[in-house]
Protein backbone atom coordinates (compact mmCIF):
# COMPACT_ATOMS: atom_id res chain seq x y z
CA UNK A 1 0.00 0.00 0.00
CA UNK A 2 2.85 2.41 0.78
CA UNK A 3 4.21 1.99 -2.76
CA UNK A 4 1.08 3.19 -4.58
CA UNK A 5 0.15 6.23 -2.46
CA UNK A 6 2.10 9.05 -4.11
CA UNK A 7 2.30 12.80 -3.42
CA UNK A 8 -0.66 13.70 -5.67
CA UNK A 9 -2.44 10.45 -6.48
CA UNK A 10 -2.50 6.67 -6.28
CA UNK A 11 -0.45 4.99 -9.00
CA UNK A 12 1.07 1.59 -9.70
CA UNK A 13 1.42 -1.40 -12.01
CA UNK A 14 -1.89 -3.21 -12.50
CA UNK A 15 -1.97 -6.70 -11.02
CA UNK A 16 1.24 -6.12 -9.06
CA UNK A 17 0.88 -2.93 -7.00
CA UNK A 18 -2.66 -1.98 -7.97
CA UNK A 19 -5.25 -4.75 -7.75
CA UNK A 20 -9.05 -4.96 -7.66
CA UNK A 21 -8.88 -5.84 -3.96
CA UNK A 22 -6.79 -2.74 -3.17
CA UNK A 23 -9.04 -0.48 -5.23
CA UNK A 24 -12.15 -1.91 -3.54
CA UNK A 25 -10.64 -0.91 -0.18
CA UNK A 26 -9.71 2.54 -1.51
CA UNK A 27 -13.34 3.04 -2.58
CA UNK A 28 -14.56 2.19 0.91
CA UNK A 29 -11.89 4.30 2.64
CA UNK A 30 -12.50 7.37 0.47
CA UNK A 31 -16.22 7.33 1.27
CA UNK A 32 -15.40 6.99 4.99
CA UNK A 33 -12.85 9.81 4.87
CA UNK A 34 -15.10 12.23 3.00
CA UNK A 35 -18.28 10.99 4.69
CA UNK A 36 -19.94 11.40 1.29
CA UNK A 37 -23.29 10.12 0.04
CA UNK A 38 -22.45 10.57 -3.66
CA UNK A 39 -19.26 10.39 -5.67
CA UNK A 40 -18.45 10.85 -9.38
CA UNK A 41 -16.22 8.42 -11.26
CA UNK A 42 -14.59 8.71 -14.68
CA UNK A 43 -11.89 6.66 -16.39
CA UNK A 44 -9.55 6.54 -19.35
CA UNK A 45 -8.94 3.94 -22.08
CA UNK A 46 -6.31 1.85 -20.26
CA UNK A 47 -6.82 -1.91 -20.50
CA UNK A 48 -7.27 -2.27 -16.73
CA UNK A 49 -9.47 0.80 -16.16
CA UNK A 50 -12.91 -0.81 -16.39
CA UNK A 51 -11.92 -3.68 -14.06
CA UNK A 52 -10.58 -1.28 -11.45
CA UNK A 53 -13.59 1.02 -11.81
CA UNK A 54 -15.95 -1.88 -11.07
CA UNK A 55 -13.95 -2.70 -7.93
CA UNK A 56 -13.98 0.92 -6.74
CA UNK A 57 -17.73 1.26 -7.34
CA UNK A 58 -18.39 -1.91 -5.36
CA UNK A 59 -16.31 -0.58 -2.47
CA UNK A 60 -17.99 2.84 -2.50
CA UNK A 61 -21.46 1.27 -2.72
CA UNK A 62 -20.68 -1.16 0.11
CA UNK A 63 -19.70 1.80 2.26
CA UNK A 64 -23.04 3.52 1.60
CA UNK A 65 -22.24 5.97 -1.18
CA UNK A 66 -24.03 6.31 -4.50
CA UNK A 67 -21.73 6.46 -7.54
CA UNK A 68 -22.34 8.56 -10.65
CA UNK A 69 -20.42 6.92 -13.49
CA UNK A 70 -19.62 9.44 -16.27
CA UNK A 71 -17.72 6.84 -18.30
CA UNK A 72 -14.75 7.23 -20.66
CA UNK A 73 -13.63 10.84 -20.32
CA UNK A 74 -10.60 13.10 -19.96
CA UNK A 75 -9.39 14.15 -16.52
CA UNK A 76 -10.58 17.72 -17.01
CA UNK A 77 -14.09 16.36 -17.69
CA UNK A 78 -14.03 14.80 -14.21
CA UNK A 79 -12.90 18.14 -12.71
CA UNK A 80 -15.74 19.87 -14.55
CA UNK A 81 -18.28 17.31 -13.28
CA UNK A 82 -16.99 17.72 -9.71
CA UNK A 83 -17.31 21.50 -9.97
CA UNK A 84 -20.63 21.55 -11.80
CA UNK A 85 -22.36 18.97 -9.57
CA UNK A 86 -20.45 20.04 -6.43
CA UNK A 87 -19.52 16.46 -5.59
CA UNK A 88 -16.26 14.62 -4.87
CA UNK A 89 -14.82 12.73 -7.82
CA UNK A 90 -12.17 10.24 -8.88
CA UNK A 91 -10.49 9.69 -12.24
CA UNK A 92 -8.89 6.38 -13.15
CA UNK A 93 -5.78 7.11 -15.21
CA UNK A 94 -2.01 6.81 -15.13
CA UNK A 95 -1.67 9.77 -17.48
CA UNK A 96 1.58 9.41 -19.46
CA UNK A 97 2.83 6.20 -17.80
CA UNK A 98 3.38 2.96 -19.78
CA UNK A 99 0.38 0.69 -20.52
CA UNK A 100 0.83 -1.68 -17.57
CA UNK A 101 0.28 1.24 -15.15
CA UNK A 102 -2.95 2.67 -13.79
CA UNK A 103 -3.91 5.07 -11.03
CA UNK A 104 -6.51 7.28 -9.36
CA UNK A 105 -6.73 11.07 -9.09
CA UNK A 106 -8.98 12.36 -6.31
CA UNK A 107 -10.81 15.60 -5.62
CA UNK A 108 -13.32 16.95 -3.15
CA UNK A 109 -16.54 18.66 -4.20
CA UNK A 110 -15.81 21.68 -6.38
CA UNK A 111 -12.74 20.00 -7.94
CA UNK A 112 -10.57 20.73 -4.89
CA UNK A 113 -7.62 18.30 -5.17
CA UNK A 114 -6.73 15.72 -2.55
CA UNK A 115 -3.00 15.08 -2.17
CA UNK A 116 -1.04 13.00 0.33
CA UNK A 117 -1.07 15.66 3.05
CA UNK A 118 -4.74 16.63 2.57
CA UNK A 119 -6.30 13.18 2.50
CA UNK A 120 -4.41 10.34 0.83
CA UNK A 121 -2.46 9.69 4.03
CA UNK A 122 -5.76 9.42 5.94
CA UNK A 123 -7.28 7.10 3.34
CA UNK A 124 -4.22 4.85 3.50
CA UNK A 125 -4.44 4.76 7.31
CA UNK A 126 -8.13 3.78 7.25
CA UNK A 127 -7.26 0.81 5.03
CA UNK A 128 -4.25 -0.13 7.15
CA UNK A 129 -6.28 -0.16 10.36
CA UNK A 130 -9.18 -1.90 8.59
CA UNK A 131 -11.64 0.21 10.56
CA UNK A 132 -14.62 1.17 8.45
CA UNK A 133 -17.80 2.85 9.68
CA UNK A 134 -20.88 0.68 9.90
CA UNK A 135 -23.52 1.53 7.32
CA UNK A 136 -27.23 0.83 7.21
CA UNK A 137 -27.83 1.00 3.47
CA UNK A 138 -25.70 0.22 0.44
CA UNK A 139 -25.31 2.82 -2.26
CA UNK A 140 -26.38 2.47 -5.87
CA UNK A 141 -24.83 3.28 -9.23
CA UNK A 142 -26.20 5.61 -11.94
CA UNK A 143 -24.83 6.52 -15.37
CA UNK A 144 -24.59 10.14 -16.50
CA UNK A 145 -23.49 11.60 -19.84
CA UNK A 146 -21.99 14.97 -18.96
CA UNK A 147 -20.07 15.57 -22.19
CA UNK A 148 -22.63 17.88 -23.79
CA UNK A 149 -22.49 20.18 -20.75
CA UNK A 150 -18.69 19.86 -20.69
CA UNK A 151 -18.37 20.97 -24.33
CA UNK A 152 -20.61 23.96 -23.65
CA UNK A 153 -18.38 24.82 -20.69
CA UNK A 154 -15.06 24.66 -22.57
CA UNK A 155 -16.56 26.72 -25.41
CA UNK A 156 -17.37 29.48 -22.89
CA UNK A 157 -13.64 30.33 -22.68
CA UNK A 158 -13.49 31.50 -26.32
CA UNK A 159 -15.58 33.14 -28.99
CA UNK A 160 -16.17 30.05 -31.13
CA UNK A 161 -17.32 32.18 -34.07
CA UNK A 162 -13.82 33.64 -34.28
CA UNK A 163 -12.12 30.23 -34.46
CA UNK A 164 -11.81 29.75 -38.22
CA UNK A 165 -9.62 29.21 -41.27
CA UNK A 166 -7.18 26.93 -39.47
CA UNK A 167 -5.73 23.52 -40.16
CA UNK A 168 -4.52 21.86 -36.97
CA UNK A 169 -2.69 18.55 -36.64
CA UNK A 170 -3.62 16.73 -33.42
CA UNK A 171 -1.79 13.75 -31.93
CA UNK A 172 -4.07 12.11 -29.36
CA UNK A 173 -1.51 9.37 -28.63
CA UNK A 174 -4.37 6.80 -28.61
CA UNK A 175 -5.52 8.55 -25.42
CA UNK A 176 -8.68 10.36 -24.34
CA UNK A 177 -8.11 13.37 -26.62
CA UNK A 178 -9.15 11.01 -29.42
CA UNK A 179 -12.68 11.07 -28.00
CA UNK A 180 -12.83 14.61 -26.63
CA UNK A 181 -11.23 16.69 -29.42
CA UNK A 182 -13.86 15.69 -32.05
CA UNK A 183 -16.59 16.77 -29.60
CA UNK A 184 -14.92 20.04 -28.56
CA UNK A 185 -14.10 21.09 -32.15
CA UNK A 186 -17.29 19.80 -33.81
CA UNK A 187 -19.00 22.49 -35.90
CA UNK A 188 -16.04 24.90 -35.75
CA UNK A 189 -14.79 26.35 -39.02
CA UNK A 190 -11.42 24.57 -38.90
CA UNK A 191 -9.92 21.34 -40.20
CA UNK A 192 -8.49 18.83 -37.74
CA UNK A 193 -5.82 16.52 -39.14
CA UNK A 194 -5.84 13.56 -36.72
CA UNK A 195 -3.08 11.25 -35.54
CA UNK A 196 -3.79 8.19 -33.37
CA UNK A 197 -7.37 9.05 -32.36
CA UNK A 198 -8.38 5.40 -31.80
CA UNK A 199 -8.60 4.76 -28.05
CA UNK A 200 -6.03 2.09 -27.24
CA UNK A 201 -4.48 1.66 -23.79
CA UNK A 202 -1.62 -0.43 -25.20
CA UNK A 203 -0.27 2.72 -26.95
CA UNK A 204 0.71 0.97 -30.22
CA UNK A 205 2.29 4.04 -31.82
CA UNK A 206 4.13 5.79 -29.01
CA UNK A 207 3.63 6.48 -25.31
CA UNK A 208 1.13 9.24 -24.61
CA UNK A 209 3.89 11.39 -23.14
CA UNK A 210 4.40 14.51 -25.27
CA UNK A 211 6.87 15.93 -22.75
CA UNK A 212 9.43 13.65 -24.43
CA UNK A 213 10.51 15.05 -27.79
CA UNK A 214 10.75 11.61 -29.40
CA UNK A 215 6.97 11.23 -29.00
CA UNK A 216 6.36 14.40 -31.05
CA UNK A 217 8.21 13.31 -34.20
CA UNK A 218 5.10 12.04 -36.02
CA UNK A 219 3.25 15.27 -35.23
CA UNK A 220 6.15 17.39 -36.47
CA UNK A 221 6.20 15.48 -39.76
CA UNK A 222 2.45 15.78 -40.20
CA UNK A 223 2.44 19.54 -39.59
CA UNK A 224 5.12 20.08 -42.23
CA UNK A 225 3.76 17.58 -44.75
CA UNK A 226 0.18 18.86 -44.59
CA UNK A 227 1.16 22.52 -44.12
CA UNK A 228 -0.84 22.89 -40.91
CA UNK A 229 -1.05 26.15 -38.98
CA UNK A 230 0.23 24.32 -35.91
CA UNK A 231 0.11 20.97 -34.13
CA UNK A 232 -0.89 19.85 -30.67
CA UNK A 233 -0.26 16.67 -28.69
CA UNK A 234 -1.92 15.37 -25.54
CA UNK A 235 -0.99 12.97 -22.79
CA UNK A 236 -3.15 9.92 -22.05
CA UNK A 237 -5.83 11.65 -19.98
CA UNK A 238 -5.69 14.89 -22.02
CA UNK A 239 -5.03 17.27 -19.14
CA UNK A 240 -1.63 18.30 -20.58
CA UNK A 241 -1.04 19.72 -24.04
CA UNK A 242 2.11 20.44 -26.03
CA UNK A 243 2.41 22.46 -29.25
CA UNK A 244 4.55 22.59 -32.37
CA UNK A 245 4.55 25.61 -34.68
CA UNK A 246 3.85 25.70 -38.44
CA UNK A 247 7.49 24.81 -39.13
CA UNK A 248 7.25 21.70 -36.97
CA UNK A 249 9.37 23.21 -34.18
CA UNK A 250 8.52 22.12 -30.63
CA UNK A 251 7.32 25.04 -28.50
CA UNK A 252 8.58 25.29 -24.93
CA UNK A 253 5.57 25.40 -22.60
CA UNK A 254 6.82 28.67 -21.05
CA UNK A 255 6.38 30.35 -24.44
CA UNK A 256 2.88 28.90 -24.78
CA UNK A 257 2.16 30.26 -21.30
CA UNK A 258 3.31 33.74 -22.32
CA UNK A 259 1.02 33.80 -25.33
CA UNK A 260 -1.97 32.80 -23.19
CA UNK A 261 -0.98 35.22 -20.40
CA UNK A 262 -0.90 38.11 -22.87
CA UNK A 263 -4.39 37.22 -24.09
CA UNK A 264 -5.76 36.71 -20.55
CA UNK A 265 -4.40 40.06 -19.32
CA UNK A 266 -5.70 41.95 -22.36
CA UNK A 267 -9.17 40.88 -21.26
CA UNK A 268 -8.54 40.95 -17.50
CA UNK A 269 -5.83 43.47 -16.49
CA UNK A 270 -4.33 43.65 -12.98
CA UNK A 271 -5.17 40.04 -12.14
CA UNK A 272 -2.99 37.55 -10.24
CA UNK A 273 -1.30 34.94 -12.41
CA UNK A 274 0.63 32.01 -10.94
CA UNK A 275 3.68 30.32 -12.42
CA UNK A 276 5.81 27.59 -10.91
CA UNK A 277 9.40 28.25 -9.98
CA UNK A 278 10.92 26.30 -12.88
CA UNK A 279 9.11 28.23 -15.61
CA UNK A 280 11.31 30.45 -17.77
CA UNK A 281 12.12 33.96 -16.52
CA UNK A 282 10.14 35.23 -19.52
CA UNK A 283 6.91 34.12 -17.80
CA UNK A 284 6.97 36.54 -14.80
CA UNK A 285 8.43 39.23 -17.11
CA UNK A 286 5.45 38.81 -19.47
CA UNK A 287 2.97 38.93 -16.58
CA UNK A 288 4.43 42.21 -15.29
CA UNK A 289 4.83 43.74 -18.76
CA UNK A 290 1.13 43.10 -19.49
CA UNK A 291 -0.13 44.62 -16.23
CA UNK A 292 -0.57 41.42 -14.28
CA UNK A 293 0.57 40.44 -10.80
CA UNK A 294 3.09 37.56 -10.85
CA UNK A 295 2.85 34.93 -8.09
CA UNK A 296 5.54 32.22 -7.87
CA UNK A 297 4.61 28.80 -6.48
CA UNK A 298 6.17 25.37 -6.08
CA UNK A 299 5.69 22.59 -8.65
CA UNK A 300 2.57 20.40 -8.43
CA UNK A 301 -1.08 20.73 -9.35
CA UNK A 302 -2.43 20.48 -5.80
CA UNK A 303 -0.20 23.37 -4.64
CA UNK A 304 -1.01 25.50 -7.68
CA UNK A 305 -4.76 24.97 -7.32
CA UNK A 306 -4.70 25.85 -3.63
CA UNK A 307 -2.68 29.01 -4.27
CA UNK A 308 -5.07 29.97 -7.05
CA UNK A 309 -7.91 29.91 -4.56
CA UNK A 310 -5.87 31.69 -1.89
CA UNK A 311 -4.94 34.66 -4.12
CA UNK A 312 -7.94 34.51 -6.46
CA UNK A 313 -5.71 34.02 -9.51
CA UNK A 314 -7.32 34.05 -12.95
CA UNK A 315 -4.74 31.78 -14.60
CA UNK A 316 -1.78 29.56 -13.70
CA UNK A 317 0.82 27.70 -15.68
CA UNK A 318 3.49 25.06 -15.13
CA UNK A 319 6.59 24.09 -17.08
CA UNK A 320 5.06 20.62 -17.50
CA UNK A 321 2.29 22.01 -19.78
CA UNK A 322 -0.50 22.18 -17.23
CA UNK A 323 -2.65 25.30 -17.73
CA UNK A 324 -5.17 26.27 -15.04
CA UNK A 325 -8.22 28.53 -15.29
CA UNK A 326 -10.10 30.26 -12.48
CA UNK A 327 -13.45 29.75 -14.21
CA UNK A 328 -12.68 26.07 -14.66
CA UNK A 329 -12.90 25.57 -10.89
CA UNK A 330 -9.19 26.50 -10.73
CA UNK A 331 -8.41 23.22 -12.51
CA UNK A 332 -6.18 22.48 -15.48
CA UNK A 333 -7.47 21.65 -18.94
CA UNK A 334 -5.66 20.72 -22.13
CA UNK A 335 -8.88 21.10 -24.14
CA UNK A 336 -9.58 24.68 -22.99
CA UNK A 337 -5.95 25.53 -23.79
CA UNK A 338 -6.33 24.02 -27.29
CA UNK A 339 -9.38 26.20 -27.96
CA UNK A 340 -7.69 29.35 -26.66
CA UNK A 341 -4.63 28.78 -28.87
CA UNK A 342 -6.92 28.21 -31.87
CA UNK A 343 -8.71 31.48 -31.13
CA UNK A 344 -5.42 33.40 -30.78
CA UNK A 345 -4.20 32.11 -34.16
CA UNK A 346 -7.56 32.71 -35.83
CA UNK A 347 -7.56 36.38 -34.80
CA UNK A 348 -3.94 37.00 -35.77
CA UNK A 349 -2.44 37.69 -39.18
CA UNK A 350 0.87 36.27 -37.97
CA UNK A 351 2.02 32.67 -37.93
CA UNK A 352 2.50 30.96 -34.58
CA UNK A 353 6.32 31.12 -34.81
CA UNK A 354 6.05 34.88 -35.40
CA UNK A 355 3.69 35.39 -32.46
CA UNK A 356 6.16 33.63 -30.18
CA UNK A 357 9.19 35.60 -31.33
CA UNK A 358 8.85 38.32 -28.67
CA UNK A 359 9.18 35.72 -25.90
CA UNK A 360 12.30 33.98 -27.25
CA UNK A 361 14.72 35.75 -24.97
CA UNK A 362 16.31 32.92 -22.97
CA UNK A 363 17.64 29.41 -23.55
CA UNK A 364 16.11 26.68 -21.39
CA UNK A 365 16.92 22.97 -21.19
CA UNK A 366 14.31 20.24 -21.31
CA UNK A 367 13.75 19.00 -17.75
CA UNK A 368 16.42 16.35 -17.17
CA UNK A 369 16.04 13.46 -14.73
CA UNK A 370 18.84 11.53 -13.04
CA UNK A 371 18.48 8.45 -10.82
CA UNK A 372 19.95 9.25 -7.39
CA UNK A 373 19.58 6.93 -4.42
CA UNK A 374 20.30 9.47 -1.66
CA UNK A 375 18.51 12.57 -2.97
CA UNK A 376 18.84 14.62 0.24
CA UNK A 377 22.60 14.05 0.44
CA UNK A 378 23.13 15.07 -3.18
CA UNK A 379 21.03 18.23 -2.76
CA UNK A 380 23.12 19.25 0.28
CA UNK A 381 26.28 18.69 -1.74
CA UNK A 382 25.07 20.92 -4.59
CA UNK A 383 23.86 23.59 -2.16
CA UNK A 384 27.23 23.71 -0.40
CA UNK A 385 29.13 24.18 -3.68
CA UNK A 386 26.94 26.91 -5.17
CA UNK A 387 26.51 28.87 -1.96
CA UNK A 388 30.21 29.70 -2.23
CA UNK A 389 29.74 31.35 -5.64
CA UNK A 390 29.33 35.12 -5.78
CA UNK A 391 26.19 36.93 -6.84
CA UNK A 392 23.72 34.14 -6.25
CA UNK A 393 20.21 34.24 -4.84
CA UNK A 394 19.17 31.02 -3.13
CA UNK A 395 15.83 29.55 -2.07
CA UNK A 396 14.42 26.19 -0.97
CA UNK A 397 10.80 26.63 -2.01
CA UNK A 398 10.96 23.36 -3.97
CA UNK A 399 14.29 21.53 -3.92
CA UNK A 400 17.09 24.09 -4.32
CA UNK A 401 17.15 27.09 -6.66
CA UNK A 402 20.15 29.31 -7.38
CA UNK A 403 19.71 32.47 -9.43
CA UNK A 404 22.63 34.32 -11.01
CA UNK A 405 22.59 37.37 -13.27
CA UNK A 406 22.93 35.44 -16.53
CA UNK A 407 21.53 32.03 -15.56
CA UNK A 408 19.63 30.02 -12.96
CA UNK A 409 18.97 26.40 -12.05
CA UNK A 410 16.68 24.32 -9.88
CA UNK A 411 17.26 20.78 -8.69
CA UNK A 412 14.31 19.13 -6.99
CA UNK A 413 13.53 15.59 -5.89
CA UNK A 414 10.79 13.56 -7.53
CA UNK A 415 7.91 12.87 -5.15
CA UNK A 416 7.41 9.39 -6.56
CA UNK A 417 10.79 8.04 -7.72
CA UNK A 418 14.51 8.04 -6.83
CA UNK A 419 15.12 10.90 -9.24
CA UNK A 420 16.51 14.41 -9.13
CA UNK A 421 15.04 16.77 -11.74
CA UNK A 422 17.21 19.51 -13.22
CA UNK A 423 15.81 22.68 -14.78
CA UNK A 424 18.21 25.33 -16.03
CA UNK A 425 18.08 28.50 -18.13
CA UNK A 426 20.67 30.95 -19.40
CA UNK A 427 20.92 34.14 -21.44
CA UNK A 428 22.86 32.34 -24.18
CA UNK A 429 22.81 28.85 -25.66
CA UNK A 430 26.54 28.46 -25.00
CA UNK A 431 26.17 29.27 -21.30
CA UNK A 432 23.13 27.00 -21.05
CA UNK A 433 25.07 24.03 -22.47
CA UNK A 434 28.09 24.78 -20.31
CA UNK A 435 26.08 24.97 -17.07
CA UNK A 436 23.97 21.94 -17.96
CA UNK A 437 27.13 19.88 -18.40
CA UNK A 438 28.51 21.25 -15.13
CA UNK A 439 25.39 20.42 -13.11
CA UNK A 440 24.81 16.99 -14.60
CA UNK A 441 28.42 16.02 -13.90
CA UNK A 442 27.90 17.01 -10.27
CA UNK A 443 24.50 15.27 -9.95
CA UNK A 444 25.72 12.07 -11.59
CA UNK A 445 29.15 12.05 -9.99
Amino acid sequence: MSEIFKAYDVRGIYGKDLTEKTVYEIGRALVDFLNCKKIIIGYDMRVSSEKLVRAFIEGANDQGSDVINIGLVSTDTVYFASGKLNLPAVMFTASHNPPEWNGIKFCRAGAVPINYDTGLKNIRMIIKKNKFKKISKKGKITQKDILKEYVKHVHSFVDIKKIKNLKIAVDAGNGMAGKIIPLAFKGLNIKISPLYFRLDGTFPNHLADPSKSENLKDLQKKVKKEKCDFGMAFDGDADRIFFVDEQGEIINSSLTSCLIIKRVLEQNPNENIIYNLVCSRIVPETIIKNNGLAVKDRVGHSYIKQTMRNVNAIFACEHSAHYYYKHNYSADSGIITALIMAEILSKSREKLSELLEEFKKYHKIEETNTKVEDKAKKLKEIEKIYKKKRGSKFNKLDGITFEFKEWWFNVRPSNTESLLRLNLEADSKKLMEEKKKELLKLIRG
